[in-house]
Formats: C-alpha cells, sequence, structure tokens
C-alpha cells in the first residue's frame, strides 16, 4: 500500500452498555446517525466481549452468563476542530451518565491510488 500523505487527527470513542437507549433507540447507532449527519469522516461500532464500568458489576458474553449489557465502542476519527465540535452532540446523548467518552490524538493515513490492488 502505498500512502499520498498523513494528517493529524482526533479519535473519539465513546464506551457505552450495548442496552443503552435513546428515545427507545439504541445509544451506539443514535451516535453514528448524528456522526453521519454532523459529516465526520466515518464512525464504527465495536461490541465487547467483557468489560465493567461504573458500577464495577463485570458483563461477560460467556455462555454461563445472563449479561445483556455487554460493552460498546464507538469510534469516530476526523480532524480535531470537527470532532470538538461534534462533543456537544455526544454529550446531549451521554449527560445522563451513560458512557464514558475519550479523546486520542492520531494520525491520519491517506491510502494512495494503488490501495485496492490484490498482492
Amino acid at each position: 500500500m502505498t500512502t499520498t500523505g498523513t494528517a493529524p487527527g482526533l479519535r473519539l470513542t465513546v464506551l457505552v452498555g450495548e442496552s443503552d437507549t435513546w428515545h427507545h433507540r439504541p445509544l451506539c447507532t443514535e451516535i453514528v446517525h448524528r456522526a453521519h449527519a454532523a459529516g465526520l469522516a466515518g464512525a464504527s461500532v465495536f461490541r465487547g466481549i467483557e468489560g465493567f464500568g461504573a458500577s464495577s458489576v463485570v458483563h461477560t458474553q460467556r455462555l454461563l452468563s445472563l449479561s445483556e449489557h455487554l460493552p460498546v465502542a464507538v469510534v469516530i476519527v476526523d480532524t480535531e476542530a470537527k470532532v470538538r465540535a461534534f462533543l456537544p452532540l455526544i454529550t446531549e446523548l451521554t449527560g445522563g451518565g451513560d458512557g464514558m467518552v475519550t479523546l486520542d490524538a492520531c494520525e491520519i493515513v491517506r491510502p494512495g491510488p494503488d490501495s485496492g490492488e490484490s498482492r
């Protein structure tokens, strides 16, 4: 893969539970749709297999566990300005204590024209 360059970026990660909702809709889905509407470069949702949060209760997907509140991470990467402009929407959605929000500086790698070719 060749690259056409890199640029500084900011990674926003929102950690919530899979059963967290916003107006009867999954919270992770609401975050992704709002990121899309805000014109951010992209958002991905990753479902965890085990974790705990402020409640200190460990949730797991193991067969013998009945947990339905597994961790979910919504990850958004874009320029720092765009991500910071989006933060108030995240605060609105998670203001009730659901989730944790982290920001990390990152480097965005732009793929070159031959990045889609087979090896």
